[in-house]
């Protein structure tokens, strides 16, 4: 993986702008309900980098210089540069790409699903290449996380209570689906039904929905950091086959071509789809040929960086075998 390749004090200016630009093709993808935040991390080659520095946040020691207001010595301990950088770049594309999503999404849906399928099929491959030893427990972790992912993303939104308990509750699902690759915060919060609800309180600024659901999202990110930063530590090649199985299910949201089988009335008295079913296109059209180029665009997108990343770190293990 990439996020072995380099320390942080060894990355350059030029690399902390590549992350930043991760960071941005992460933020890109959260708009974008379906999509996993998580899924570009790994697909981009950050994703253990990025769950082994939110662990880092818990450092004692830097925990007690903060509450000392020794803030120099504090950073000094933990991976703020890499976080920092990741982070510019996903609210920059929030901040500068929702309206366009959401733009194509709602008029040219099938194409940008095309783009993400192409993604997600290449990066199947790419992190497939990760596991080591193929045996009995990768080929279960794939098949559990693959099945598992399918069935969620199936699943029908339905009501649920507006008590602080469970604000809490989503903000921390929320925000762990946004770190697993395969499932999307904001679907999860559709499956919740609190995504109209949760965007609601943003417009009108509804200060104590917004923190219960903080303090759940802070709550969320640690705990399912600490435990995938375990597992990977423990269990690797069985923890990136559930991974990669995950984004084998979460194909079936990522799928082009649907059909609307139940609708809904959002906040705004407009009708949107809450059950889909995959088909496939009924006839031959641009779109369906746009599709397919954009599809094949987004696997030779992931090819390349994967040729790329191979080749640099190649280079890497060749300097320091030579240096030696």
């Amino acid at each position: 993986m990439d996020s072995n390749q380099h320390q942080p004090d060894s990355r350059t200016f030029l690399d902390y702008l590549g992350l930043v630009a991760r960071g941005f093709a992460m933020g890109s993808s959260d708009i974008v309900p379906g999509v996993s935040g998580g899924t570009m991390a790994l697909i981009l080659g950050i994703y253990e980098e990025l769950i082994n520095s939110i662990k880092a946040l818990l450092n004692r020691d830097a925990i007690k210089l903060a509450l000392r207001f020794k803030f120099g010595q504090a950073l000094a301990l933990v991976p703020w540069k890499f976080l920092a950088s990741v982070a510019i770049g996903m609210f920059l594309a929030v901040f500068t790409m929702s309206w366009f999503l959401e733009w194509v999404l709602e008029h040219y849906a099938s194409l940008l699903w095309a783009f993400f399928f192409g993604l997600v099929v290449a990066s199947i491959w790419t992190i497939s290449r990760q596991i080591k030893r193929w045996g009995v427990v990768p080929i279960v972790g794939t098949v559990v996380g693959a099945v598992g992912t399918y069935l969620l993303v199936g699943l029908v939104p339905d009501q649920t209570p507006n008590t602080w308990w469970f604000l809490i509750l989503c903000g921390a699902i929320a925000i762990s689906a946004m770190v697993l690759p395969g499932v999307s915060g904001s679907f999860m919060l559709v499956l919740l039904g609190k995504y109209e609800y949760l965007l609601n309180a943003v417009t009108e600024l509804d200060i104590f929905t917004l923190f219960m659901v903080i303090v759940g999202a802070a709550v969320g990110i640690v705990s399912v950091a600490q435990l995938l930063s375990w597992l990977f530590k423990k269990y690797h090649d069985g923890t990136v086959a559930i991974l990669m199985g995950m984004l084998i299910g979460s194909l079936r949201k990522v799928w082009p071509w649907k059909m609307t089988l139940e609708m809904m009335i959002d906040r705004h008295g407009k009708e949107v789809p809450i059950r889909e079913a995959n088909i496939l296109p009924a006839t031959w059209s641009w779109e369906v040929v746009v599709a397919l180029l954009l599809a094949l665009s987004g696997f030779a997108l992931i090819f390349v960086i994967t040729l790329w990343a191979t080749r640099k770190e190649q280079a890497a293990e060749q300097e320091q075998a030579d240096s030696v």
